[in-house]
């Protein structure tokens, strides 16, 4: 198993009305994949945070290999969440894979 982690900084023009809004926003689109994507195992927006937090929303999803999230990446549908409201909005994205071992 592979888990793919991301942790993103909505753009600092935005107010916290117009975060919260897109963060739910971004949290539908991702978490909508589920059973869509071939390979696509679990997929979760965590957009609740406490406030030593210095990133705004987390995904953490995993893919039954590395092939799975090399297929996630350029899915048509995921494509389009991020494309459509997760790159517009965001102004750092920091990211993670690995092997699970024991899978």
């Amino acid at each position: 198993m592979v888990k793919h982690i991301i942790l993103w900084q909505l753009r600092e023009e935005l107010d916290a009305a117009q975060k919260a809004e897109i963060s739910a926003e971004i949290k539908k689109g991702l978490e909508g994949l589920a059973g869509q994507i071939p390979g696509l195992l679990e997929i979760h927006v965590q957009t609740e945070k406490l406030s030593s937090s210095n990133a705004d929303l987390m995904l953490d999803s995993s893919f039954e290999d590395e092939a799975a999230l090399k297929g996630y990446a350029v899915h048509p549908k995921h494509v389009a969440v991020a494309d459509g409201v997760v790159r517009p909005n965001t102004k750092t994205r920091t990211c993670i894979d690995y092997v699970v071992s024991g899978f």
